[in-house]
């Protein structure tokens, strides 16, 4: 932004602002607050709390509901490493595909419909990708717990890049079956 000063005895003359007066004009905000469209309060009134519909999974048994691929060669052998290695059965398993995996899905703030990543379901919170795998490796025995600490400090990003090239071709590498086998 320049400020041409009219011909007088400075002919020619431009006068530039300070780089601090030229910030403000060059950031606009990504997204702007604002309520979605085609919702009225008595639609918002009537959305569903998927938290207070599946307290039922979590009101007589405090264990994590570990959400896996029923279908997927991959998941189903995940979910036996998991079983054989978790002595104490801190995680209970179940289906995305089911009707009880579809709504903790909606807990987690994920489509029903997504089978794309597993899912570690707590009473308070909930695990995707990477994330999920390291908490899962945190319940079951040594030396997962230890090993789960230190891959804590790979970035993020890395950790849900690998995940992700590994969950997009898992029925490629390892198959897939007609029906859940746990």
């Amino acid at each position: 932004m320049a400020i041409n000063i009219p011909a007088t005895k400075f002919t020619g003359l431009t006068v530039t602002p300070p780089f601090y007066a030229r910030v403000s004009q060059r950031f606009t905000p990504f997204a702007t607050l604002s309520t979605p469209p085609n919702t009225s309060s008595s639609s918002r009134q009537a959305a569903v709390d998927w938290v207070k519909e599946t307290a039922s999974f979590f009101s007589l048994d405090n264990r994590p509901i570990m959400l896996f691929d029923g279908v997927c060669n991959l998941c189903n052998g995940g979910v036996k490493f998991v079983r054989d290695n978790d002595s104490k059965r801190r995680i209970r398993y179940e289906a995305l595909q089911s009707e009880a995996g579809q709504n903790l899905l909606r807990r987690s703030g994920r489509a029903p419909d997504d089978i794309s990543s597993v899912v570690l379901v707590e009473k308070d919170r909930s695990y995707v990708k990477s994330e999920a795998v390291l908490k899962i490796m945190e319940y079951i025995n040594l030396p997962f717990p230890q090993l789960a600490f230190f891959l804590h400090f790979v970035p993020l990003f890395i950790r849900d890049f690998a995940y992700d090239n590994v969950a997009n071709n898992r029925y490629a590498l390892f198959g897939r079956s007609e029906s859940c086998e746990i």
